[in-house]
């Protein structure tokens, strides 16, 4: 089971208390009253929001917010918050949000303006883009080869609008397949049925893990967006948006936040420029 690392611990006790200025209200004065918080998760969002071997909620993003919910037990001063985590899918993630059932949202969410309009998000903690993942045996290994080819893309997603702009700037005609779930599209690229998959380009990355034979699939190097990811929260609960924010600049401030980042994402190597920026934009003084 995944456990906040021991130098987040230290950091979280060392930091100065966050200091509410105004009665609470909206969600967070719900968690105050119930000593309990709603934790939305993905099951299927390797290496961001998954399950374990054992069932518990595991992942870059999970580890966030377990530090997220530790450092609001502290600015509340209410003792320790019962967590119910509450498994979603990508249809299901925002409106476990906007509907009460769950208080945040820790997976593998893109900010957009127009998901802005059913939910808030807290700061930036991550930063990734779409690519695209085929078989080795796929020649040209670019956007621009699989013309005429079948590419996978989980419908309603950032990914499949990039997909389709990346497609209209280069003149690529290719069949766009709707898909449900990664892991579909994993399948039926193992199958021969399509030819690519398209996604964020670190969940492609744990997907190779999952195949048959990762020998035999490959992303491609190729970027087609920006993916900004951040914790999904209720629109427009002020209150709620600046205990997250607090949570999370005082991980970004301290060297917790590579010892997540490691944890997770170690064959990549340490944390590019952006994200480095990212992070740095995220410490918010008090």
């Amino acid at each position: 089971m995944s456990r906040i690392p021991t130098l987040l611990l230290a950091a979280l006790c060392l930091a100065p208390s966050f200091v509410l200025a105004q009665p609470l209200e909206g969600r967070l004065k719900k968690v105050q009253e119930t000593r309990s918080i709603a934790v939305a998760y993905r099951t299927d969002a390797l290496p961001f929001s998954f399950e374990d071997k054992e069932k518990n909620p595991a992942g870059y993003t999970v580890d966030l917010c377990r530090a997220v919910v530790a450092g609001i037990e502290r600015q509340l001063g209410a003792g320790p918050l019962q967590v119910r985590w509450v498994p979603v899918t990508v249809q299901t993630r925002f409106t476990a949000i906007s509907s009460g059932q769950a208080d945040m949202e820790c997976g593998a969410s893109t900010v957009t303006l127009g998901r802005k309009k059913e939910v808030g998000f807290s700061s930036l903690v991550f930063v990734d883009g779409t690519g695209l993942m085929v078989m080795k045996s796929t020649p040209g290994y670019s956007l621009l080869a699989l013309a005429g080819k079948k590419i996978g893309v989980i419908r309603g997603t950032t990914n499949e609008r990039a997909l389709a702009d990346a497609m209209k700037a280069l003149s690529v005609a290719a069949t766009v397949v709707p898909l449900q779930s990664r892991d579909e599209g994993l399948a039926q690229l193992e199958s021969g049925a399509i030819d690519a998959v398209a996604s964020d380009r670190v969940l492609l990355l744990g997907m190779v893990a999952k195949a048959k034979d990762p020998s035999k699939v490959v992303l491609l190097s190729e970027a087609l967006s920006y993916e900004p990811y951040a914790i999904a929260l209720p629109r427009g609960d002020w209150a709620m948006q600046q205990a997250v924010d607090a949570a999370l600049a005082q991980v970004f401030a301290s060297s917790a936040i590579k010892e997540i980042y490691l944890k997770w994402f170690a064959g990549l190597g340490e944390p590019g420029p952006a994200l480095q920026v990212m992070y740095g934009l995220g410490i918010l003084p008090e």
